[in-house]
């Protein structure tokens, strides 16, 4: 009875096939001790039949196993034989790791590409700075200026530094100043650009005047204004090496035509005897000038150094009150440091100093008349696309002769 009981508790729960092996030789063990008595006959008999069942218990057995396999694939590749040998494809290692690896010893590292987003004037192209063969761009821009001076008139003969005969006319300037502008560029080459600015002029001064030498005991207040058609710009670039050659380096030359309202072409008013005030403000400079420059742009990730190293020729004009009339030529030079923030916003910090030499009336100079014009500028931009951006400086005066504030906007897109 014990071993018929045995062997129907075996097939009546199979979950004893989880059991360990050694296990499922147990209810034959208790048979043998059982049946050490029977006959040779029973006894062949009942060894056949635990035979039989051992092997319907490794079919089960495998059958589970195969189960297992189809329903938790990961869990079969980790209980793999250690011995059984990987085929090239599980050894070839995945493209991440391939990519992070270093490179081979003895191999020179790949030349980082230029940088040229962080340029706060030009817009870099996949050749260098400039936009590139066939490519056209338009762009409007809207600056505002702020200037305020004092100044001392002096109408009169000096026989002494103590005495002067004539007027004394003390003035406080104030200038708001407004240039709207529409320019276009395109490239005729990889390397050559061409540039055309169209800029239309606001201006308003204040004027606040007090004669002391004829004794006037209140100050007059001067108000003038002008806007119209500004001098029109053009202007074209070369582009004089290729990029990831270390500096760029880029010959700028632009022409200023004097399509504005001339200083020449206003006319003036006298309020108290001597004391001059203009009717209207000039939209124009009066003459023509021509400015070739050279600048030079360094990348280096994140950033890019620029300068630039420029001569301003300015043309004569005819007054026929004045006389001949040439304005002085300057020499500038400008440097600073772009920043790329990230790939589309940078920003720049640069230094622009222009000198102006003295003016000419009539082949005669005008002592003091030397100008000195320093610029702190701080530039930021914003690229939404490969070649359309934002941009925004702003400029404080560092000297007497220069604007007090300088804000200008810029947005650029492609046709």
């Amino acid at each position: 009875m014990a071993r018929h009981r045995h062997l129907i508790v075996a097939r009546r729960h199979p979950f004893l096939l989880a059991l360990p092996v050694g296990m499922l030789y147990l209810p034959g063990l208790a048979a043998q001790s059982e049946t050490a008595t029977l006959p040779p006959e029973t006894y062949q008999q009942e060894l056949e039949r635990q035979g039989r069942l051992i092997q319907q218990l490794q079919q089960q057995l495998d059958s589970l196993k195969q189960t297992l396999q189809k329903n938790n694939p990961q869990s079969s590749q980790k209980n793999t034989s250690p011995t059984t040998k990987s085929s090239p494809a599980q050894a070839k290692p995945t493209p991440s790791v391939a990519k992070n690896s270093p490179s081979p010893v003895g191999q020179k590292p790949p030349e980082p590409e230029a940088n040229t987003r962080a340029l706060p004037e030009n817009v870099s192209s996949g050749n260098g700075v400039l936009i590139g063969k066939g490519n056209a761009l338009w762009e409007a821009s809207l600056s505002y200026s702020y200037t305020d001076n004092n100044r001392v008139f002096l109408d009169g003969y000096s026989f002494i530094p103590a005495l002067v005969v004539g007027l004394i006319d003390i003035r406080q300037v104030k200038r708001h100043s407004f240039i709207g502008s529409v320019s276009t560029r395109y490239g005729l080459t990889d390397r050559w650009e061409f540039e055309i600015k169209v800029p239309y002029v606001y201006r308003d001064d204040t004027q606040r005047s007090r004669p002391v030498s004829i004794g006037v005991s209140e100050d007059e207040v001067f108000n003038a204004n002008g806007e119209g058609l500004g001098d029109i710009q053009v202007s074209t670039r070369y582009q004089l090496n290729d990029a990831g050659q270390g500096v760029i380096y880029v010959a700028n030359l632009s022409a200023t035509f004097p399509t504005g309202k001339s200083p020449f072409e206003v006319e003036f008013v006298e309020s108290t005897p001597g004391a001059v005030f203009p009717t209207e403000l000039p939209t124009g400079s009066g003459y023509t000038s021509i400015q070739p420059s050279l600048s030079a742009i360094y990348p280096t990730d994140p950033g890019v150094f620029f300068g630039n190293l420029s001569y301003s020729y300015n043309d004569k004009t005819d007054d026929e009150e004045t006389g001949e009339v040439d304005a002085g030529d300057g020499i500038g030079v400008s440097f600073g440091l772009g920043v790329s923030l990230n790939a589309r916003t940078s920003m720049s910090l640069s230094y622009s100093h222009k000198h102006v030499l003295e003016s000419e009336i009539n082949d005669e100079k005008i002592e003091g008349s030397e100008l000195d014009i320093g610029q702190l500028i701080v530039g930021y931009s914003f690229r939404y696309s490969s070649q359309s951006s934002i941009n925004t400086s702003l400029a404080v005066g560092v000297t007497d002769d220069a604007q007090d504030v300088r804000l200008n906007i810029r947005f650029q897109s492609p046709f």
